[in-house]
């Protein structure tokens, strides 16, 4: 067991991953207990929102009152879950509001990623309507928990493991292939006996699990009423399709968005001539219209304004015709698969009925909706943020947060030996993964008393038979930490951690103009971002 000096600083380090809470600030009440709806003119706990300056409640019987900018309300602070007595969730309160309740003897930690702490003297309470949006994606899927008057209380990315799974597949069979000739010679081939009822490869059930988990453990830890889900990234079939009916939906305030989102993924968010990243990109066709070029999205691809200024009427091959290589890349680029869209648009289906299967009420939108919102909104682009936009979004309120990144690592291997290049088995593992009551992917705390790695590491550990562990920590991996000096944090559940909190607020807009990264026609630019 952790003592309490050393539990109270691990605490005290989860819930000051922001800076954003003044120290002598007391919190308010409202984080933790449902609130009508604000009566025009007087917002909750009677103060009025067109004023500059908040009264924010302190505790009862101390008899301060605290005063906070309104301009320092609007900065987004990372929430921290509430359980009661019985482990039912309670909105998420402010950070502030935990640790008085933690130094008060009122709450006990109750895990450590995502944070959250469970009540000694409350059962039940009020509740507010929550929709956990989510966005999923080939490598990276955002999830962010959302308020219905847009107010952001929670983000996370979550990080899959498919390209792995994928990778490992054939060395398992490889395996069960050598087993089946080296031991079980006369045994007749049984190559399609297992009937696992999946609709999936396990690459693609992958990611589905982990987004349908997550949903869970987010269920079990705030009082969630709704699921928007993107189920559309990009609309390639309409382009494409010479014969269709109907295309008048293309038209309206969304026209030309699924098409743009279609071409970032595709080339990469880079220029398909130079290379350059991080510039404006506008869309350009490969054979030109004047040449008898069309709109398919087989004839687009992405140009920065110089080249795409440079290269005018001219095919692609004489616009690089002293660049063979950034001509063949160009071209091979042109016909490249998009593995990831295809998994997200296999798996898509699977994954919103299993959903659905939650008893929650779930809803799709396009993904065109999503950047429509962002862009509006002035929201810079990433996983999680997309998923905050996703649907309706009217206006969305303290978003520049810190984001919970989420990895997807496994629980080990089932492999006892490692293989060379050519298959051969090189040492052995361990029979067992635990090891003086240690897994590998436990949060540990090590203190180490003496000697070069004097201090205190906190992080992921990876086991050994010796005793010895390796404690991977956000400045770098520590090697060698004796099992004596480490002291469990919490059990290992499959996933790594690590905290974002670099991320500043900032509007997606380009060379510093404040005009939405977006424009309607075909020939404009396309709002550059960052790889998917």
């Amino acid at each position: 067991m952790l003592t309490s000096t050393r539990k109270g600083t691990i605490i005290r380090s989860a819930l000051h991953h922001t800076f954003k809470t003044d120290p002598g600030m007391l919190p308010q009440f409202q984080a933790l207990e449902g609130s009508p709806a604000d009566t025009p003119g007087q917002a909750r706990n009677g103060v009025n929102p067109d004023a500059d300056v908040q009264d924010v409640r302190a505790e009862p019987g101390s008899g301060r009152r605290h005063r906070r900018s309104s301009r320092d309300s609007e900065s987004g602070v990372s929430r921290v879950f509430v359980l009661d007595r019985r482990g039912d969730p309670l909105m998420p309160c402010h950070p502030a509001r935990a640790r008085t309740l933690l130094k008060k003897g009122r709450a006990v930690a109750a895990s450590l990623r995502p944070f959250s702490i469970r009540l000694r003297d409350r059962t039940g309470g009020g509740t507010q309507p929550l929709d956990l949006k989510m966005d999923p994606g080939s490598r990276t899927t955002g999830m962010a928990l959302v308020r219905n008057d847009g107010e952001v209380l929670s983000l996370a990315e979550i990080g899959h493991r498919g390209e792995r799974v994928r990778k490992s597949m054939p060395q398992r069979a490889n395996y069960r292939r050598r087993r089946r000739s080296a031991n079980l010679r006369y045994r007749k081939e049984r190559f399609l006996n297992r009937r696992s009822g999946r609709r999936l490869p396990s690459s693609l059930q992958s990611r589905v699990d982990n987004v349908l988990s997550w949903t869970e453990r987010f269920r079990r830890l705030a009082p969630v009423t709704g699921i928007r889900c993107e189920t559309v990234r990009f609309d390639t079939q309409a382009p494409e399709s010479p014969g269709i009916e109907g295309a008048e939906y293309q038209q309206g305030t969304l026209a030309g968005y699924e098409v743009r989102a279609y071409l970032l993924e595709k080339w990469g968010r880079k220029c398909a001539y130079c290379g350059s990243a991080g510039t404006p990109l506008q869309i350009d066709h490969v054979r030109p219209k004047a040449r008898g070029g069309s709109d398919r999205v087989s004839n687009l691809t992405l140009a920065c304004p110089s080249c795409n200024r440079a290269k005018g009427s001219r095919t692609v091959e004489s616009f690089l015709a002293r660049r063979p290589g950034r001509l063949r890349r160009g071209l091979d680029g042109a016909k490249a698969p998009l593995r990831d869209a295809s998994a997200v648009n296999a798996s898509g289906r699977v994954l919103f009925e299993g959903l659905e299967r939650t008893g929650l009420p779930v809803s799709g939108h396009s993904g065109g909706r999503t950047k429509f919102n962002r862009a509006r909104l002035g929201i810079p682009k990433s996983h999680a943020l997309d998923a905050a936009c996703v649907g309706e979004t009217p206006a969305l309120k303290g978003w520049d947060q810190p984001v919970l990144g989420i990895r997807a690592m496994g629980r080990g291997s089932y492999s006892r030996t490692r293989a060379d290049r050519s298959g051969f088995p090189v040492g052995y593992l361990m029979a067992g993964k635990s090891v003086r009551g240690f897994r590998t992917g436990d949060i540990v705390c090590a203190v180490v008393p003496s000697g070069r790695k004097r201090g205190v590491h906190s992080g992921r550990v990876a086991v050994r038979a010796s005793g010895s562990f390796n404690v991977q920590t956000a400045g770098g991996t520590v090697l060698g930490d004796s099992h004596r000096h480490c002291r469990i944090v919490q059990r290992g559940d499959g996933y790594g951690y690590r905290l974002d909190t670099t991320r500043q607020k900032e509007t997606a807009t380009m060379h510093g103009t404040r005009d939405p990264a977006f424009l309607h026609a075909l020939k404009d630019g396309v709002s550059c971002g960052v790889d998917r």
